[in-house]
């Protein structure tokens, strides 16, 4: 009688348990179909990976990975990249006429350590990136490590925020990289930060094929 009477109470529990769960997802439910019925504007995203946690261009690449999946067609400068062959630049190659993806830098600004060419280079990534947000053919434009350029003032942030302020209405634009500035944050719709909490460099480990590159 007393193991019945103990399985009885557990039971109770149980059953209690599940019904607190049910009435908490009802009102979570409730919550986000009102939201959901509330956002009823349609605009093209300005979007901002910053942070010091790895994974900000791998984000990006994701939504472009997600938007072809619906026919939408992308551009992707790559503002500081090109010291080394990257998996995304090889398969992007493979996508001709889907995405066009232009690689323009030519490795991290530590290694190439000469301002003016940097200056440069970031301007001639910047006078594509323009083409691309004025071209009506593409829907997702990527402008991967253009925080590191603004950060260092390789290009003049009053003409990149002018350009973004005026972009076509329905168009999204990603942009990626460390330190982004107040203004972009300022202007962006969605904001996300990468936080470093642990890196395998620390542990003695190489960057990875596939991972890193």
């Amino acid at each position: 009688m007393e193991s019945e009477k103990q399985s009885n109470d557990e039971q109770s529990i149980r059953n209690e348990t599940d019904q607190r769960h049910a009435e908490q997802m009802q009102r979570r439910k409730a919550s986000y179909d009102a939201r959901k019925a509330a956002a009823t504007r349609e605009k093209g995203l300005i979007i901002v990976n910053t942070g010091a946690g790895k994974g900000k261009t791998s984000a990006a690449l994701g939504m472009v990975f997600r938007a072809l999946g619906h026919g939408m067609r992308v551009g992707v400068v790559q503002f500081t990249k090109g010291a080394i062959e990257t998996g995304e630049a090889a398969f992007a190659g493979q996508l001709e006429g889907r995405v066009d993806f232009y690689t323009l830098g030519e490795g991290y600004t530590w290694e190439t350590q000469d301002r003016g060419r940097d200056t440069a280079v970031a301007g001639a990534a910047w006078a594509r990136a323009r083409a691309l947000i004025e071209d009506p053919r593409y829907q997702i434009v990527v402008l991967d490590e253009l925080n590191i350029v603004l950060k260092y003032g390789y290009l003049p942030l009053d003409e990149v925020l002018e350009t973004l302020r005026h972009k076509r209405e329905d168009l999204h634009i990603v942009i990626t990289g460390r330190n982004a500035r107040e203004e972009l944050i300022e202007l962006a719709d969605l904001v996300t930060e990468m936080k470093l909490i642990k890196h395998p460099y620390k542990g003695g480990i190489k960057a990875q094929k596939g991972i890193e590159y």
